[in-house]
């Protein structure tokens, strides 16, 4: 995977600050969150952890009403960039509770996955804002050995320098184009469909990953999206990491190239493999709602990043 270089003058840009709080489930290992500030202040960035970050109710990072206060101290604070401590499970009981008025004139710059899809997906049909797709604080900067490449993209991104990102793509199908590119994880987008909180894209680029499901399951994910009309409206599919998934005795060789190949024939846009995004160590950070370029050659993808835009002033193109 390639990354332009920074030119002196970005290089030189300042650092900013993060502000990390828990909107889904409860933070398993609190040494974790202490090491994510750790490493993340030798990066450069100021941090800060909400009160609450470390709050348990039964599976979730305390009650719903304590996780809605954090969303309101999130956007009240100074610090720019919002991240959450971890995916699992939280944030669509929260959704029809927050104001997104308020949450959209903040010119905060949220970051998250995995659960967090459904917030980032939700700001931007809401409120045309863009968020992003990346690390989270505990498994990505709490790791005890954090990624390299992973921190480096973060911090690039952050700091508005990357320009292009480039990375192997096996057969990609032939593509270029140019889209709001929007995602994140299958199984909550999906979880959207219907609700107010799913975007209205036409001619995006969409981008999924999902962790523990079995190929079948991401096939049918993928195919309900097809049969909703909503990737039909794409200009292409990028697919990131599915990991973690068991497959059984009775697949008798339906396995995950075989689901990719069945979509592929089915659905009727280019379909990219390879893209380094999911809940894996290595991960790049993604703006969902901003609209790029996308360009495919053998074995190789390219997402062309335009920098110089936070908000997407159509989130219906």
């Amino acid at each position: 995977m390639a990354r332009n270089k920074p030119t002196q003058q970005q290089a030189s840009a300042a650092w900013h600050g993060i502000y990390i709080f828990s909107p889904s489930s409860a933070v398993a290992d609190p040494a974790a969150l202490e090491r994510s500030r750790a490493h993340l202040a030798t990066m450069g960035f100021k941090v800060a952890v909400d009160r609450a970050a470390l709050s348990r109710h039964q599976r979730f990072a305390g009650t719903d009403t304590q996780r809605i206060a954090a969303f309101g101290r999130a956007i009240r604070q100074k610090l720019p960039i919002v991240m959450a401590s971890r995916g699992g499970y939280g944030v669509t009981r929260l959704l029809s509770h927050l104001d997104w008025e308020a949450i959209g004139a903040s010119g905060k710059r949220f970051i998250g996955q995995s659960d967090f899809t459904a917030f980032s997906l939700a700001l931007l049909a809401q409120t045309g804002v863009v968020s992003y797709a990346g690390p989270t604080a505990c498994f990505d900067f709490g790791a005890k050995k954090p990624e390299l490449l992973t921190s480096e993209i973060f911090g690039e991104t952050m700091r508005g320098e990357l320009e292009i990102l480039s990375f192997e793509s096996p057969s990609p199908d032939p593509v270029d184009c140019r889209g709001v590119l929007w995602g994140g994880n299958l199984a909550m987008i999906c979880a959207l469909i219907g609700t107010p909180y799913m975007p209205k894209i036409r001619g995006g680029i969409l981008f999924v990953e999902d962790v523990g499901e079995h190929p079948y399951r991401i096939e049918r994910m993928l195919n309900q999206l097809a049969q909703a009309g909503i990737l039909g409206r794409q200009k292409a599919l990028l697919l990131g990491g599915f990991t973690e998934y068991r497959l059984a005795p009775h697949d008798q060789g339906y396995d995950l190239a075989e689901a990719i190949a069945f979509i592929r024939k089915s659905v009727g846009i280019p379909v990219i493999t390879g893209l380094p995004y999911g809940h894996t160590a290595m991960k790049a950070t993604l703006p969902i709602g901003l609209k790029v370029g996308l360009a495919t050659e053998p074995g190789m993808a390219h997402i062309v990043l335009d920098e110089h835009h936070q908000h997407s002033t159509d989130p219906d193109q």
